[in-house]
């Protein structure tokens, strides 16, 4: 089963051959090789690239345990290349390489070479080779797949999909899963055996505990600001881990960041235009390993709904704040109070900007108010949304607030272009 990756494809072909590094990121299982080594190659070769011009390495294979060593690497794609056509040389999991940052440096100066690498932690990847390389790396990150690449080859209605999608999320294996059972085992043996080994093993943590405690944590509160220092006061009243201090959880926090299990969204003053340097909120990159660390026991459609919404808008490549906007109102005394309203998400990309409010039900006008309240404060003239987690026409109101199903907002990119 091949789900084709257009958006992916389509970026790595605007990157082919402009001199830069292509870095291929993203959270292990999200497909990147997959990408690289058949989806790419395939293009590659339909373009006309002759086969042995396309030098595939996969840094997970024992086989190629040897190109460890950089200058052995190094010498092999070296001999390879035989004639002064170009060759693109595909590093799979290049992190692996020691020095690979002056791998990279080398590679980009040889004549004659287009590089592509993947790699699954942002601090080797993102901080060390953007750092290194001074604008000479073209960072591509690629998601899990999104509800439009899930549904394009699932068997079924868009609501039971749906439904599967919310609960199992978009690694691309799991399409190989069958039934409930398989799936559940697939993801907890996967977080276990894959993404907690290797922060425990890449970031030397001896407080295996207490980490699994915090992931927890952060699993349950998606869609609730929160912050290291409160979530280090929950500890201590936690009977089996022991109490860490604010800046261990702030440092394990960017361990799951640099894995790129979460993404971190900044508190913005919609009015005063500034961001507000205090709780922030954290949504998982897949929403099925959020709901294994949890063991399946919180499946609350609402906070599921709304982390779906956050890594839509950024596999779209929208920057997505959550908003905050602040009002006077009386109270039933009669005197003025300051309040303040959320916007979900302030979504920006270039000179565009759209809110997102998400709102799994509206079942009566009380509860549409509520939800319009925040947004009718905004006083600019970008696009208002209130995506709702039921099948309903599109419509707008006379503020200019648009209303839209979940299932459109997710298979028609119009909503957001």
């Amino acid at each position: 089963m091949i789900v084709n990756r257009t958006t992916y494809i389509n970026q790595l072909v605007r990157s082919k051959g402009n001199g830069l590094i292509k870095i291929v990121t993203g959270i292990r299982r999200s497909g990147k090789s997959f990408l690289l080594k058949k989806l790419f190659r395939q293009h590659l070769l339909d373009d006309g690239v002759q086969d042995d011009h396309i030098i595939i390495i996969d840094m997970e294979s024992r086989k190629n345990k040897a190109f460890k060593d950089p200058d052995l690497l190094l010498d092999y794609i070296d001999n390879v290349m035989k004639d002064d056509d170009t060759y693109y040389i595909v590093i799979d999991e290049v992190q692996e390489v020691k020095d690979f940052v002056e791998v990279l440096s080398t590679l980009s100066v040889t004549e004659g070479t287009d590089v592509y690498v993947t790699g699954s932690n942002s601090r080797f990847l993102s901080s060390d080779v953007v750092t290194e390389f001074r604008g000479r790396g073209d960072e591509i990150h690629v998601w899990p797949l999104s509800f439009k690449e899930y549904m394009s080859v699932y068997d079924g209605s868009v609501e039971e999909g749906w439904a599967e999608y919310r609960m199992y999320g978009g690694l691309p294996q799991l399409l190989t899963q069958v039934g409930d059972d398989k799936k559940t085992d697939f993801l907890l043996h996967l977080y276990r055996t894959v993404y907690l080994r290797d922060i425990y093993e890449r970031n030397g943590i001896d407080l295996k505990q207490e980490f699994e405690e915090l992931s927890k944590t952060i699993a349950s509160s998606i869609g609730a600001p929160v912050s290291a220092r409160k979530i280090a006061d929950t500890f201590k009243s936690v009977a089996h881990v022991q109490n860490i201090a604010d800046k261990t959880v702030a440092l394990y926090m960017g361990y799951m960041q640099d894995a790129f299990l979460i993404e971190k969204s900044e508190r913005y003053d919609i009015k005063g235009r500034k961001y507000i340097g205090s709780l922030s909120k954290y949504y998982y990159q897949d929403v099925g390993l959020r709901n294994a660390i949890l063991s399946f026991r919180q499946n609350e459609v609402t906070h599921i709904m709304e982390n779906v919404i956050y890594n839509e808008m950024r596999m779209r490549g929208w920057l997505v704040d959550v908003g905050n906007i602040f009002n006077r109102v009386r109270n039933t005394e009669g005197q003025q109070q300051r309040v303040t309203l959320e916007v979900d998400f302030v979504c920006n990309k270039g000179s565009k900007r759209i809110y997102i409010q998400s709102a799994y039900k509206m079942p009566d006008a009380e509860k549409m108010e509520q939800e319009k309240r925040s947004l009718k404060l905004v006083d600019d003239s970008f696009r208002k949304l209130i995506v709702v987690g039921e099948h309903t026409k599109p419509w707008s109101d006379e503020n200019g607030i648009q209303i839209v199903s979940i299932y459109d907002f997710l298979l028609d990119l119009s909503f957001t272009e």
